[in-house]
């Protein structure tokens, strides 16, 4: 990998959720300071959805898979924060990281003030940032036109939906804003497209952070089929146009995909992305090689 290449990005952003989102963090990790996530806060599911249903706060859980990816491993705020409570209790289910930061939200401000200092005590460079601060849920609406609430309920979805909203419709944090208009590569993707990719671009603030950016955008594409069967009929080009919809312009230049071979067809590139050591995984060092591989200067599409 080409060091003058890497240090050509003083800015990069990564937008998703879970272990997409995570999995192009640590893949950039050493991007430091220069590198900022913004992740997904509509989870209502596992040990998230019943901190949300108890205590009306923003969903945690993404937030934590990307601290836990980033944090050094083995060490013990890594294990800490996977540590999940087995048993019969009120605690059996739960992630003890969800509790932390739960926690610390109570203690602080404002919640992104409890993810910076779990960041500062693990030593985390890698700017994190809640798509919102505010608590929302994301929506969908059917062909039918009926709306079907919550992102479980989306994800359990048979056939494409029309539309995807939140409800309440929430601010972005600010810094979220600054970090999309100063960027100079943007990443979406990988992940769940519908429940992870997609409800940040949601917030008109947002959509229109990135129309204004002179940023690249690029997609990264999964490499195997999601567990939601409305997501699985989407193709390569849907996704890329439902993207582009709710940015508003032909914002995506790049489409990573992977291939055994390596080859370009339009704007969609063909690597081979995938981790020896898992299927479902993208292989970090072949990921951030195709990543920053993203010319800064000459656009791929009219």
């Amino acid at each position: 990998m080409d060091v003058l290449q890497l240090n050509d990005y003083r800015k990069v952003v990564a937008i998703g959720g879970g272990h997409g989102l995570g999995r192009v963090l640590s893949s950039l990790s050493f991007l430091g300071h220069r590198l900022t996530g913004i992740v997904a806060t509509t989870d209502n599911g596992g040990s998230t959805g019943r901190l949300r249903d108890q205590h009306n706060c923003i969903a945690w859980g993404d937030l934590r898979n990307c601290i836990s990816q980033l944090a050094d491993r083995p060490s013990v705020g890594s294990l800490l924060f996977e540590y999940r409570f087995d048993g019969n209790s009120d605690l059996s289910g739960h992630n003890l990281g969800n509790l932390v930061l739960y926690a610390l939200d109570q203690l602080c401000v404002r919640p992104l003030d409890a993810v910076n200092l779990i960041r500062s005590m693990l030593k985390i460079e890698c700017k994190l940032i809640p798509m919102s601060e505010v608590p929302t849920h994301l929506m969908a609406q059917e062909q039918n036109g009926n709306w079907v609430f919550g992102e479980l309920n989306v994800d359990r979805m048979q056939q494409n939906p029309k539309a995807l909203g939140l409800e309440p419709m929430v601010e972005p944090t600010q810094e979220a804003i600054s970090a999309l208009l100063d960027a100079e590569l943007i990443v979406l993707g990988p992940g769940s497209f519908l429940t992870s990719t997609l409800p940040a671009l949601l917030m008109p603030k947002v959509a229109e952070a990135i129309r204004r950016s002179s940023a690249k955008v690029l997609l990264i594409e999964n490499l195997t089929p999601e567990t939601s069967a409305a997501a699985n009929r989407l193709s390569a080009e849907e996704r890329v146009d439902w993207c582009n919809r709710l940015i508003g312009k032909q914002a995506i230049s790049r489409v990573l995909c992977h291939a055994e071979t390596s080859f370009d067809d339009g704007i969609f590139s063909y690597l081979p992305l995938r981790s020896a050591h898992h299927q479902g995984l993208h292989c970090t060092q072949a990921l951030a090689s195709a990543i920053m591989a993203t010319p800064l200067h000459t656009r791929l599409i009219a």
